[in-house]
């Protein structure tokens, strides 16, 4: 039964060979041509890399009334299902002392300092408490509606936008770059911030590819049939130090909230960059 199989293998192999031989020789020649045929023209379109540079909140946003019903909740079940504190365990048990010592069981000098000492702690820390004033949550930038200051609006995300002369106008945007041979489109963003380094910032990255894109023709004035227009792919970066100015240049940068954006951003551009915004 076993003898006719090897004969049958081999005259499979043998009709894939005769299939195979032509094929391949077609797909490597073309795969060739390919390859080897230049490309007719390049490309109208400009890539840019931009920088979302956002500064994080500063403090925590005001709770709200339903928040404040859920933190009272959550503090009373604390309280009823907590065990006592060292501290309150401590001034339980002075507290037993000076029942003693006051009935005349337990009266050494020593044991009065003891206690004495936990009640004193207390005091100090209570006038340490009185000396402590929190900062405002409202700055001198929120007072005066200061855009282009970065102490303002501490407890919402703002993001640095920049002015750009676009042929005769003048457009606000994000920071960008356009992209060099060579380089990632990350690193055209990466050097979108150095240009602005000389404000001595650092920013975190978030990630290797563009969190959006927004495409857009030059103005009439400034268009030609190898210049059309630019392809934009946004860059998220989270500001850890540094701040933006420009010398001579007032009014040229402002760091806004997303509701902001509006003030500034054209329909279209705005509407790309607020689908990767989340401003929690």
């Amino acid at each position: 039964m076993a003898a006719p199989v090897r004969p049958t293998v081999l005259g499979v192999a043998r009709g894939w060979r005769r299939f195979e031989g032509p094929w391949t020789r077609r797909l490597g020649s073309r795969s060739l041509a390919l390859a080897a045929a230049p490309s007719s023209s390049a490309s109208p379109w400009r890539l840019l890399g931009a920088l979302c540079l956002q500064r994080p909140p500063l403090v925590s946003k005001p709770l709200t009334p339903l928040q404040e019903e859920v933190k009272a909740l959550l503090q009373q079940i604390e309280i009823e299902r907590s065990l006592y504190s060292d501290h309150e365990l401590r001034a339980l048990d002075e507290a037993q002392q000076l029942a003693k010592k006051k009935s005349d069981l337990y009266g050494e000098e020593e044991d009065e300092r003891n206690i004495l000492l936990l009640q004193d702690l207390e005091d100090m820390w209570e006038q340490k408490f009185l000396q402590f004033k929190p900062g405002a949550r409202i700055t001198e930038a929120d007072v005066k509606n200061d855009r282009t200051s970065l102490h303002r609006k501490l407890d919402r995300n703002l993001i640095l936008l920049i002015k750009e002369k676009l042929g005769d106008q003048d457009v606000w945007m994000l920071p960008q770059a356009e992209w060099q041979p060579g380089e990632t489109l990350r690193q055209t963003a990466e050097r979108t911030l150095a240009t602005l380094s000389e404000n001595n910032m650092e920013a975190k990255f978030l990630g290797n590819a563009p969190c959006g894109h927004y495409k857009f023709k030059f103005p009439q004035a400034m268009r030609t049939e190898s210049s059309l227009g630019a392809k934009i792919f946004f860059f998220k970066a989270l500001l850890l130090t540094g701040d933006f100015f420009e010398a001579g240049k007032k009014g040229h940068h402002v760091w806004v909230s997303k509701e902001e954006l509006g003030d500034y951003l054209k329909p279209k551009y705005l509407a790309q960059v607020r689908r990767f915004l989340l401003d929690l």
